[in-house]
């Protein structure tokens, strides 16, 4: 059970899968509890959208098959906001006064809910996000992150790319790094380069491109003639899939690549992608599906993702994300036994959250906690994490072409 009086040096807060059976025989009824946010359901970053909106389906289904929430129904009010931060911005606006929700959930992608967290703010909303990459601009203090990679990714999240090359089969002594100026991917790819000189490993090329690109021909090009041992792809989205498009035309095969956040069905599924690396921080194989609730909500996921015509239906990094989200806004609900954003905000703050992924504390900077990136990568058409290795899939370990 959840406790309303846990410290924040106290215990922990149950996980809300134990809840599950508290409501079975009840039916939720009254108004509904409507929970309003935005989605990139169209745009450049349509592809890794709409797996959002799934999980985010199925969550609501699932509560409300519970129970509800503090015995009301979750309704869910979802708007696309064209993968525009500034229609997003107005979108939020718009839930707040014009729909009057009840509560907020963030959208996906950094800039869209950098706009989000300032309407959060104005209205004082508490404000769930799962996807946001630069922990220093998350200055307001009831915005609690679901993308568990720690208050300065900057620095952890590339120490922990070449942390897992410097143990695999050749360890890069040269780096390309291309990147997309999509402000997240361009933070992160601006931390890896500083990381690469602290490492002693040499840069030999540096490029940029302007998100909504689509020419990587003269990108390609540039990476095959530099020759190095180990491409960083800064890409968001599906700009993975069009580089390696523009590779194969040139006969071009990366020794050693990795993708900051890809669209992570559709790289998976490209045969250019053999060996790709990615971040995440969950994986369909232990020790992550060993996860309470996990394996009814992977079963669930592989239906609708089928039925959606979704590229890969197994859920990784952003589904997992996505529902740990609304586990995190859940718990906030039933501990508090409201709907009072600042009961909420205080009760996440002062306590942790078993989650899809793991025990999630929101008392560090930004109301980011622990870093749990770990390293995943293709092999024979799925991801399979492979640093470190206490989290590696059975038997996987890290492969260079």
């Amino acid at each position: 059970m959840i406790k309303n009086s846990l410290s924040r040096r106290g215990a922990l807060a149950a996980t809300l899968f134990g809840l599950c059976g508290l409501a079975l025989a009840q039916t939720p009824s009254g108004p509904p509890v409507r929970i309003g946010s935005t989605l990139a359901l169209t745009g450049p970053l349509s592809a890794t959208a709409q797996i959002h909106r799934i999980v985010g389906e199925i969550y609501v289904e699932q509560a409300n098959k519970r129970g509800g929430w503090l015995g009301r129904p979750v309704e869910w009010i979802v708007k696309d906001d064209q993968s525009k931060a500034d229609l997003a911005r107005t979108l939020y606006e718009q839930l707040v006064t014009v729909d009057k929700v009840d509560l907020l959930m963030g959208p996906y992608a950094t800039p869209g809910i950098l706009s989000a967290m300032g309407v959060a703010q104005r209205y004082g909303k508490v404000l769930v996000h799962h996807t946001f990459g630069v922990p220093a601009l998350a200055k307001y203090e009831m915005s609690f992150p679901a993308w568990s990679l720690g208050a300065d990714p900057g620095t952890t999240v590339p120490n922990t790319v070449f942390d897992a090359l410097a143990a695999g089969p050749k360890p890069p002594k040269t780096v390309a790094v291309v990147t997309s100026k999509f402000p997240p991917i361009q933070f992160m790819s601006a931390g890896a380069r500083e990381v690469m000189k602290k490492r002693g490993l040499t840069e030999i090329l540096f490029l940029e491109w302007d998100f909504g690109n689509r020419d990587f021909g003269p990108i390609a090009n540039r990476v095959k003639d530099a020759k190095p041992d180990f491409v960083w792809v800064g890409a968001i989205g599906l700009e993975g899939n069009m580089l390696l498009d523009a590779m194969k035309k040139i006969d071009y095969e990366p020794p050693q690549h990795f993708y900051l956040y890809p669209s992570p069905g559709q790289l998976v599924t490209s045969p250019e992608a053999k060996n790709a690396l990615s971040v995440t921080i969950f994986e369909e194989h232990p020790p992550f599906t060993n996860a309470p609730g996990a394996a009814e909500f992977i079963k669930i996921y592989h239906e609708r993702a089928k039925a959606a015509g979704l590229p890969d239906i197994s859920v990784e990094v952003q589904a997992a994300a996505s529902y740990t989200a609304w586990q995190i806004l859940e718990a906030g609900v039933v501990a508090t036994k409201s709907l009072d954003d600042k009961a909420i905000g205080a009760w996440l703050k002062a306590n942790r959250v078993n989650t899809l992924q793991g025990n999630l504390r929101f008392d560090g900077p930004g109301q980011y906690g622990d870093d749990l990136m770990r390293i995943k990568q293709v092999q024979g058409g799925q991801w399979k994490v492979v640093w470190p290795k206490a989290f590696a899939a059975p038997g996987a370990t890290l492969q260079a072409n």
